[in-house]
């Protein structure tokens, strides 16, 4: 059976937003991936490794499976309608519509979220409930049809767990075993529960120009009078 899984392919997407959930992805049997951008040009991710594009939003075949990652680049798609208009026409047949990181707030701007249970970056689960959402400080998190995971390597536990959905779980164990997935990271610092208080100020420093241009974005796409939200810790539901 084949499978047409399409990710979301943009300037300045996080890499590995995208990166890794296809390296999962291209383990699945008859999968189809498709990269799909406004053009066929070469895409420069937000640290520079260039992507190409498969095939053209107007050319894409109906999907499976949505998949939008996140990076700097969402704070332009919240507000291109014709990339908005892509994500809600085949989220109205795809079997899965998911995202990774911050390409939930893509998802929140096409109105896709109200109502559903939801995970995001840790800098922007407290943009969720600006688009309807409830927030979940997860790494995985399914409410129905609807998959989203958490911050960029997060992508990697999303797309198992989708592959398990599509495929069962022995092939997903397989694929988790092929990748040799066993994290186990040199520094308990990858939360900002976890993180020293200097890590966490200094990587906020570093995320705050985007931080804030996106604020401004979600408030002006809402009408949400309080989206920032950084020093109070996001609401969430089990």
């Amino acid at each position: 059976m084949t499978l047409d899984i399409g990710l979301l392919t943009f300037p300045s997407v996080q890499q590995l937003d995208l990166t890794a959930p296809y390296e999962v992805f291209a383990g699945i049997p008859g999968a189809r991936i498709h990269l799909v951008a406004a053009g066929l040009d070469p895409v420069t991710s937000a640290t520079g490794l260039v992507l190409t594009p498969t095939t053209r939003l107007a050319d894409c075949p109906r999907l499976d499976v949505l998949c939008v990652p996140g990076g700097v680049g969402v704070n332009a798609l919240m507000r291109d309608e014709s990339v908005l208009g892509f994500v809600r026409a085949q989220a109205e047949h795809a079997r899965y519509v998911t995202s990774v990181c911050t390409g939930a707030l893509v998802l929140g701007a096409a109105g896709l979220l109200k109502g559903r249970r939801a995970t995001t970056h840790w800098a922007a689960l407290d943009l969720l409930p600006a688009f309807g959402a409830i927030p979940v400080a997860e790494r995985v998190v399914r409410d129905g049809a609807l998959f989203t995971g958490g911050g960029v390597t997060a992508g990697i536990d999303f797309a198992l767990t989708l592959a398990a959905e599509l495929v069962g779980r022995p092939m997903a164990e397989g694929i988790q075993l092929g990748l040799e997935y066993a994290p186990a990271p040199p520094f308990a610092s990858g939360t900002p529960e976890a993180a020293s208080p200097a890590v966490l100020a200094a990587t906020r420093a570093r995320l705050a120009a985007s931080r804030a241009e996106r604020e401004g974005i979600v408030r002006a796409l809402t009408g949400a009078a309080d989206v920032a939200a950084w020093e109070r810790p996001a609401p969430t539901a089990s």
